[in-house]
């Protein structure tokens, strides 16, 4: 389905994610003429879009809010919204829509910086955003609209699947799993590749068994209906070696318990960027 909105859509910050976010929308298709980004050292592949005439770069607010947009997505650091969000208060209006992706930003927060006029999503997304593979958790404000919850999800659907929350406080808990998840994957990656080397192997065999394992155990979960328990117990003869590991990552200690007490500091690191 090809993505468009009636009114123009304004990027504030368009790093990692809000970079990925933009690519796409505009694979979606989006209009480029129809965004505006707001960035101090944007991506290069951003400068040469507004350098071909696609995107308006770095347009003064009060220009941006003669255009009426449809939906402002903020995309920058937590630390530094108090900065960055009083400028575009200028930019709150009924018909627009603001989506914030700032880990630990609260609803309550944005109304804060940007009044309480302010019609706001809360949002989590991750990065496999950027191959398209994502997962977004969004909470919206009362002041949005069904119209606008559609216009954000359509938006956030353009990187993967969406699932929405009544209750805010759970994005604190969605930021601990899904939003800073990948990172706990990746390092899961480092350290097999570390433990292939004490085990003997060549560093660059080792790292290739530990991504390509990773990745195709992905591929099957994605691509299978079984409970993940079941995959376990299919690769998992008793009395074999992978169950002889298993004792260990099940044991006291082991992977459970302490997979719970870093989603826990992430989930209580979010709580702090928001205060």
């Amino acid at each position: 389905m090809t993505l468009s909105l009636e009114r123009p859509l304004v990027l504030v910050g368009a790093g990692k994610m809000g970079g990925a976010l933009l690519s796409g929308w505009l694979d979606k298709g989006l209009s480029a003429a129809q965004v505006f980004v707001r960035d101090p050292a944007p991506a290069p592949d951003i400068a040469r879009l507004a350098e071909a005439g696609g995107i308006a770069l770095n347009a003064a607010v009060r220009d941006i809010a003669a255009a009426r947009p449809a939906v402002v997505l903020v995309a920058i650091k937590p630390q530094a919204m108090g900065d960055v969000l009083p400028e575009l208060a200028l930019l709150v209006h009924p018909e627009t829509l603001f989506i914030s992706i700032a880990a630990g930003t609260s609803l309550h927060r944005l109304k804060e910086l940007l009044g309480a006029e302010v019609h706001a999503v809360r949002a989590m997304p991750n990065t496999p955003s950027a191959i398209g593979r994502g997962i977004t958790v969004a909470c919206a404000n009362e002041r949005v609209t069904v119209a606008q919850r559609e216009i954000a999800q359509r938006l956030l659907a353009a990187v993967g699947n969406v699932d929405w929350v009544e209750s805010e406080v759970q994005i604190d808990a969605v930021t601990a799993i899904s939003g800073s998840g990948p990172a706990y994957v990746f390092y899961m990656v480092e350290c097999l590749a570390a433990a292939a080397e004490a085990l003997g192997l060549d560093p660059v065999l080792a790292m290739k068994l530990a991504r390509e394992t990773v990745s195709g155990s992905g591929e099957m979960l994605y691509r299978s209906s079984e409970p993940v328990s079941a995959l376990r117990a299919n690769v998992t003869s008793p009395g074999g070696t992978t169950a002889a590991a298993l004792d260990v990552l099940m044991g006291e200690g082991g992977l459970s318990p302490l997979m719970r007490r870093a989603a826990l500091a992430a989930r209580d690191r979010a709580r702090e960027l928001g205060k």
